[in-house]
């Protein structure tokens, strides 16, 4: 095989260079190479096991394919680009090494169920490294969460101000998000979680294979039961990158916020200047560059997953080279996702509130108004939309004056609506409003103490 593709019987001629340049993509699935080698000493173990090779040749492939490994390891493998792929590499260097008995490693098996079981395994693997990150961003979020639960902020409808809340309320509504992220990638393990090793290229194959010892040594559940479906299915990859996409969005919506919150317009949180960048012109400027970075990156997962789907969109059944670059959109996906999830945990460490302007943001917009209209239902039997209409008048009132509602005197209330005493004054405090809150997942601060002891317990 020296020198020579495994076609060369087949086909005369040099291949075409152009041809080359686009069908070889050993410069991507070489990151392959341990779930490659991996399930070919698994291949290799179970054909002897069934005596379909002998332990001379099975012992010679496998020692084989772990000099491959270490090679590889230490970074002293030369990647061809004229042997396409990772397995064809991995192979004729085996050839070099052990000789002819290398040839007995492809019995039972193609390409087609190799590479869409080094895929599974690799996305399998992936996606532990990604909950791992996910998880690590949620531990911050809670730490966070636990010095700031005090701390009252704004809260926003439509970017006006609405109700007051506490900030580590809003910081623990991404720790939501984040823990659906999760569920997503453990579902697709779930899900990915049987092993096509053995179809062969569609059909299956004459030999006496064992599928259900191939499948446990690799760690998977069970074996695929329809070889057609195992060497055309790449739903695995499509949930990857939707889950990767989601997530990616979370994101981008938290760093959104981030940059709002980080604004002048806003001043609400600032940054380590770690996490800042500044201008080549204005000497004055501190720009969180990294956090609108997570927000454009989000483009790159979105893209990854289109490209994927229009890829699979029109295939017909079983395997076509059209899913070589399944695994270049899969890998890209992976990356983008992870750096911005690492990055975004250094940003979120970096958070200081800026606790002053946060509380006098809070007092403005008439953000208790719905506490007022609330204490009417409550106290005085009015109906909400009763109430509401008071409470807008106050509001009116309070606008034409120019003041606040926490500003106003009783005599000033007792314009809009008679029947009440000082203790009405108390509903305009927004620390009041805030832990007034204290239904099932609402702001209080009991419910936000009770909900990070909760968190602590739910993080791995």
């Amino acid at each position: 095989m020296k020198n020579k593709t495994v076609w060369a019987n087949r086909l005369k001629g040099k291949t075409s260079l152009s041809f080359q340049k686009i069908g070889s993509s050993i410069g991507v699935d070489k990151r392959l190479y341990e779930q490659d080698i991996a399930a070919s000493i698994v291949h290799t173990k179970m054909l002897v096991k069934q005596k379909i090779i002998g332990k001379k040749e099975g012992s010679k492939i496998i020692n084989g394919l772990k000099k491959i490994k270490s090679q590889i390891d230490k970074g002293k493998f030369k990647f061809q680009e004229k042997f396409e792929d990772i397995h064809l590499n991995i192979e004729k260097k085996l050839f070099e090494l052990i000789g002819p008995s290398a040839g007995f490693l492809h019995t039972a098996r193609s390409r087609n169920d190799q590479v869409v079981t080094d895929f599974k395994l690799w996305i399998k693997k992936s996606s532990k490294e990604t909950i791992f990150n996910i998880n690590s961003l949620m531990k911050i979020l809670i730490r966070k969460a636990e010095k700031n639960v005090d701390i009252v902020m704004p809260g926003l409808t439509h970017l006006k101000n609405a109700q007051p809340i506490s900030f580590a309320h809003y910081l623990l509504s991404y720790f939501e998000m984040f823990k659906r992220d999760i569920k997503r990638f453990e579902n697709n393990i779930k899900l990915l979680d049987e092993c096509p090793l053995g179809s062969a290229a569609l059909a299956g194959t004459s030999y006496k294979i064992d599928r259900n010892y191939t499948s446990r040594q690799l760690g998977f559940k069970k074996p695929t039961d329809n070889s057609i479906d195992s060497v055309a299915d790449r739903d695995f990859a499509v949930d990857f990158l939707y889950a990767s996409a989601l997530c990616a969005m979370h994101l981008s919506r938290l760093a959104e916020d981030f940059i709002i919150f980080n604004s002048n317009a806003f001043n609400l949180i600032s940054f380590d200047d770690s996490m800042l960048t500044g201008s080549s012109i204005m000497p004055q400027k501190k720009n969180p560059d990294p956090a609108e970075l997570i927000r454009g990156r989000v483009g790159l997962n979105y893209g990854n997953l289109n490209s994927m789907l229009t890829i699979m969109k029109g295939l017909p059944m079983s395997y076509f080279k059209d899913l070589q670059d399944d695994k270049k959109l899969v890998f890209d996906g992976f990356d983008t996702l992870n750096d911005s999830l690492v990055l975004s945990l250094e940003l979120v460490n970096s958070i200081k509130p800026n606790k002053k302007n946060m509380l006098k943001m809070a007092n403005e917009g008439f953000t208790t108004a719905t506490d007022f209209a609330d204490y009417l239902v409550k106290e005085k039997e009015l109906t909400f939309r009763e109430s509401y209409a008071v409470a807008a008048k106050l509001v009116n009132y309070a606008e034409k004056k120019n003041k606040l509602l926490s500003e106003l005197s009783l005599q000033e209330i007792m314009k809009i609506y008679k029947n009440l005493d000082k203790n009405a004054l108390k509903i305009f405090d927004v620390k009041n409003s805030m832990n007034s809150k204290k239904s099932y997942g609402g702001t209080s601060t009991a419910n936000v103490k009770a909900m990070i002891k909760k968190y602590k317990k739910e993080v791995k």
